[in-house]
């Protein structure tokens, strides 16, 4: 039998996005759409697709697509956030891919656009990612307890795939500095929790070795101003997280 795959949207008040990230994965066995506290049209929107729902409220990300992966039915899981988008010629390699494939898992590249602006170069770390391990077998991945950027256990082989995952990842650049505002509070919660924040004079140290290496290691300058813009963030986030971890108080 033809190995059976499951589509994953883990979602949290997304009407506005979530119907055509669903309408891209029609090509998968099953979707699965996990909706943590929803009080929008998500879930209106996920039963008109034919998903499978998983309802319920998860405070830390990692146990919430947990919950997902446990749901999902296939023998293999294309893991996608609603934000995003599966082109028909990566829908096709999937299912090409998966036909022979070991267990393990599969990188997908990534085409990230603030507004309708293509950023192909400067993405990486903390600041969005140029590919993730998104295509895996069951069991192969597994997702940590951090507030932000969960860590990963991956098992099995590591591949990648060619076709990119369309990733709106910010409308403008007032979108842009509100995830800032978010990841960084989220990060300094699990820096409190961790009980090692760092040092103020290592992260001042770390604005400019973030910058460099968005900037001119990860070809950012190839993105004219869009690609100063990258740099700048990811060089903020590791101060700006622990600022907030040492000035203010945990709520």
């Amino acid at each position: 039998m033809a190995p059976r795959l499951s589509a994953l949207v883990v979602a949290h008040n997304e009407e506005a996005q979530l119907g055509a990230c669903l309408e891209r994965l029609r090509f998968a066995d099953e979707i699965v759409v996990v909706l943590d506290r929803c009080t929008d049209a998500s879930r209106q929107i996920a039963v008109a697709a034919g998903a499978r729902l998983v309802e319920g409220g998860w405070p830390l990300e990692g146990p919430r697509r947990n919950a997902g992966i446990d749901a999902c039915q296939g023998d293999w899981i294309v893991e996608v956030d609603a934000d995003e988008r599966v082109s028909p010629a990566l829908a096709e390699e999937i299912r090409a891919t998966i036909q022979q494939a070991a267990p393990g898992y599969f990188l997908i590249p990534f085409d990230n656009y603030v507004g309708q602006r293509l950023v192909r170069y400067g993405w990486g770390a903390a600041w969005g990612v140029s590919a993730a391990p998104r295509l895996f077998s069951r069991g192969a991945k597994r997702w940590g307890s951090q507030r932000v950027h969960p860590a990963l256990e991956l098992k099995g082989e590591k591949r990648s795939l060619r076709q990119p995952m369309e990733h709106y990842v910010d409308t403008d650049i007032s979108d842009m500095l509100r995830r800032l505002d978010r990841y960084t509070t989220a990060r300094a919660a699990d820096l409190r929790e961790s009980g090692n924040i760092g040092s103020f004079g290592a992260n001042v140290r770390r604005i400019f070795s973030r910058f460099w290496k968005c900037y001119v290691a990860r070809k950012g300058y190839r993105e004219g101003q869009y690609g100063f813009l990258i740099a700048l963030m990811a060089g903020l986030y590791p101060i700006l997280s622990y600022l907030k971890a040492n000035l203010e108080k945990p709520q």
